[in-house]
């Protein structure tokens, strides 16, 4: 091997050992691409509401009590990355998933409104302009035969001066046509996000 490409090999090994990847950028020179930041995390066995409980169910015939959840809020470069794990849920069955602006509560109604990153001047929200998955955070989920799924919503935009408190589940996928525009049905459960320890 020349001697020349030593140099070369040791910084590729250097940005290795760091934990970062290099890809060219428009010039051909090497970029770092950082890797996302975990924010905000939520999550637990749904039971009835108790103070200090982070997964609550709200109606266990639709969301069993012992089901569990994640949710995981990630910062990227291009912006926000939400992700929905769910286990013990009903079987092939698709439940509408969104942020909220609340945390958890005893009643569903507890966490407000759907997260915005543009607010809507009227409230509830169904105007598509507002209700939507670029400017909402949407995580509808379909389960497997055996009660899993998982979601994940990306929207080009950061939380970086407010930020969502809980994710709620509801009962049926959500709908995007004008006038019922991010609603979907009874709130059947809700889990509260906080920031990671």
């Amino acid at each position: 091997m020349p001697a020349r490409a030593l140099p070369m090999l040791a910084a590729v090994a250097l940005l290795s050992a760091c934990g970062q990847s290099t890809s060219p950028a428009a010039d051909g020179s090497p970029t770092s691409e950082a890797k996302p930041t975990v924010a905000l995390r939520g999550g637990g066995t749904f039971a009835a509401f108790a103070p200090g409980t982070t997964a609550i169910t709200y109606n266990p015939a639709l969301l069993p009590g012992g089901a569990s959840a994640e949710v995981v809020v990630s910062t990227t470069a291009e912006g926000v990355r939400t992700e929905l794990k769910v286990t013990g849920l009903l079987p092939s069955r698709t439940y509408g998933a969104h942020a909220h602006v609340k945390p958890c509560g005893e009643k569903g109604d507890a966490a407000g409104p759907h997260f915005q990153h543009k607010a809507d001047p009227v409230t509830p929200s169904v105007d598509p302009a507002f209700a939507n998955d670029d400017n909402e955070i949407w995580l509808d989920v379909t389960t497997d035969a055996h009660g899993a799924g998982s979601s994940t919503s990306t929207v080009d935009w950061g939380i970086a001066d407010r930020r969502p408190a809980s994710v709620v589940l509801h009962e049926t996928a959500t709908h995007a046509h004008a006038g019922q525009a991010g609603t979907a049905g009874a709130r059947l459960g809700c889990l509260t996000l906080a920031s990671p320890a």
